[in-house]
């Protein structure tokens, strides 16, 4: 069963250039100037591999995998027998590779670094989505990801189920405690975002119900309720009555995230997303 429509994940994948990029940044540390080991094999040596799953887990990143070997062979072939969005079961044969055997050896630590991690993203994502199921209460990313890999990631968080936040701190404003406090309060805040950035989406973070009247009367696009009790974000939900969308953030775990959906809130952000993440259990076996 896949989480998401192929056709939105082809619109979330980043640019062909941009995995390429990173691809070369992880051969760039891992390889250097060559794989010394690989030496020890015939360069004409051709060879199969299977790529197993051994555990329960949300498919993401054969782009990224598909990229390291191809960029040491380009005419390696690749079978995926699941796709992006896919959950598998342990023990799954996930894709066929038949290709150079050193190509192979030498690709592998950064392909399958690339898979398990953005996997794992994917896998955690699901099920915080699975927990919210029928709230329409829809999961949100953050800004919490590695460095350098923020919209493989964030490609990732889609995979599972969930919804882009902003990508940086370019396409949106995000008006937080020590915004407001230099601006004066939040309506000053707001009157000078808008004087300056007009076209971008407007959040405001807000630690009580009065602040979020003071949002919601200056105009914000979306009040972000960070640390809000259960009683204070249904209180939030109606007073708001569907003005302006509504985020939680702060103290979102697996095992809490149920109660805050059923409030009635919009969104939930959370960075456990893209930074609490465990690599996913890969095996790649070669056949010479």
């Amino acid at each position: 069963m896949s989480l998401s429509d192929p056709r939105h994940l082809a619109e979330a994948l980043p640019p062909a250039g941009d995995i390429l990029a990173d691809v070369e940044r992880a051969f760039a540390e891992d390889i250097g100037p060559g794989d010394a080991t690989a030496d020890l094999l015939d360069p004409n040596a051709t060879a199969t591999a299977v790529l197993t799953c051994r555990e329960e887990a949300v498919l993401c990143g054969s782009a990224w995998f598909d990229a390291c070997f191809r960029k040491l062979d380009p005419d390696v072939r690749i079978e995926w027998l699941v796709h992006d969005g896919d959950r598998v079961a342990p023990g799954t044969a996930i894709c066929r590779l038949a290709g150079k055997a050193r190509a192979l050896v030498t690709a592998e630590r950064s392909a399958l670094n690339f898979l398990q991690l953005l996997s794992a993203t994917a896998t955690v994502t699901a099920r915080y989505v699975d927990a919210i199921a029928g709230t329409g209460t829809r999961v949100l990313d953050t800004r919490k990801t590695l460095p350098g890999l923020r919209r493989a990631q964030k490609y990732a968080v889609r995979c599972g189920g969930g919804t882009n936040h902003r990508i940086g701190l370019f396409d949106a404003m995000m008006l937080k405690e020590n915004h407001i406090i230099a601006a004066g309060g939040i309506p000053a805040a707001v009157r000078a975002a808008r004087s300056i950035h007009p076209n971008l989406p407007l959040i405001v973070e807000v630690e009580t119900l009065d602040e979020l009247a003071e949002a919601i009367s200056a105009g914000a696009d979306r009040a972000l309720l960070d640390n809000f009790t259960p009683a204070m974000l249904t209180e939030a939900v109606a007073y708001t009555a569907g003005r302006i969308p509504l985020e939680v953030s702060g103290n979102v775990e697996i095992d809490t995230i149920r109660a805050i959906a059923e409030t009635g809130v919009d969104f939930i952000s959370s960075g456990a997303l893209t930074k609490n993440v465990k690599a996913i259990d890969l095996s790649l076996r070669l056949d010479l």
